[in-house]
């Protein structure tokens, strides 16, 4: 950038400084289009363990390195399959991450022991300026507590680890709103999709054929010894403090959200294709206390409910509910990825 040009209202000398943080060890957190990522020098170990102490997360849990050039993600690995360049040349920048075999530059503590990098590009002029301006690797997780609902606002970010950052960058709301989309491409067979996000499995079955689908992981012994492939891939994840159930549209509410004292349970809803009033007049909900209402998307647009999740999952949150009962949306394109959040965060 020029002198005095700012990316998204984020000045020349605020992004120098920023990077400067992270060269110097120093966490920053950052836009990215899908969540909020929270930055490290992915290069050096001191760095990267901040991380892991900020948000309280499990060290086999692999974290994705942020590149600003597909040259620098192919100098991270050992190999870069004629797959791995289609899917670059689709979908980067963007919500993909590719796991590929990595390079000893890069640290143990990035990826769980593994000998497996994850690598994306992601699609924020933020993001990218600072990745260009640090001129390293940026290791970075969603800027939140471990398991917790993902951040897609800076104020998000703020409200969890407050004095934990070094650095909050505010590009305004993700758009995309859901995590980046995770492929592994170093098994035998077609390319495996480890963890649904941002980028719909169709629209990589058109690039590529055939997937395969990772099943989700329990937290155990087997996870902690052998480290996990991805981020995102345990059974319970982006979970708020407030008991969730994920119901099918228009089904009754969850037995089990009942107060033994027959008081009314007080609920909110995440709802998708319809209004709170809709939900509001449904004789089937009369017995419960209907808090709050947040719909994802009035018209059924997966792409804004996708983008809306994370944050009306948050004001649900924080309101001292009983329990929060969402309704499943359409299991295609982006809904598959939400409906994956949803499940994990409602798996007790």
């Amino acid at each position: 950038m020029h002198a005095g040009q700012t990316t998204l209202g984020i000045d020349e000398a605020t992004l120098a400084r920023a990077a400067e943080t992270l060269r110097g060890g120093g966490l920053v957190a950052f836009p990215t289009e899908t969540v909020y990522g929270l930055g490290a020098n992915a290069l050096a170990p001191t760095a990267v363990a901040r991380i892991f102490e900020a948000k309280a997360r499990p060290h086999f849990d692999p974290l994705i390195v942020h590149v600003a050039e597909v040259a620098e993600a192919r100098r991270l690995t050992t190999h870069w399959p004629d797959i791995a360049r289609a899917l670059a040349d689709a979908f980067w920048p963007g919500p993909m991450t590719l796991v590929l075999p990595k390079q000893s530059i890069v640290p143990d503590l990035v990826t769980a022991g593994l000998a497996t990098v994850a690598l994306r590009i992601p699609a924020h002029p933020v993001a990218l300026a600072l990745l260009r301006a640090a001129e390293r690797p940026v290791a970075a997780p969603s800027a939140n507590r471990f398991g917790g609902v993902s951040p897609t606002t800076a104020a998000h970010v703020q409200d969890e680890l407050g004095k934990q950052v070094d650095m909050v960058l505010d590009g305004g709301a993700c758009q995309t709103g859901v995590e980046s989309t995770v492929i592994s491409l170093v098994e035998a067979g077609p390319p495996r999709v480890l963890r649904l996000g941002g980028l719909a499995v169709e629209r990589i079955e058109q690039v590529v054929g055939e997937v395969a689908i990772a099943k989700p992981q329990a937290a155990g012994r087997e996870a902690e010894q052998r480290g996990q492939q991805s981020p995102g891939m345990l059974e319970r994840h982006y979970a708020p403090r407030t008991p969730l159930w994920l119901v099918e549209r228009r089904a009754n509410f969850p037995s089990e959200a009942h107060h033994e004292s027959g008081q009314k349970f007080k609920v909110g809803m995440l709802i998708f294709g319809r209004s709170a009033g809709d939900v509001k007049s449904d004789p089937r909900n009369r017995e419960y206390e209907i808090a709050a209402v947040e719909s994802l998307s009035a018209t059924g647009d997966v792409v804004e409910a996708a983008a809306n999740l994370f944050a009306a999952m948050r004001r649900l949150d924080a309101l001292g509910l009983d329990g929060i009962v969402a309704e499943r949306v359409p299991d295609k394109g982006l809904g598959r990825a939400i409906n994956d959040r949803l499940r994990r965060a409602a798996t007790r």
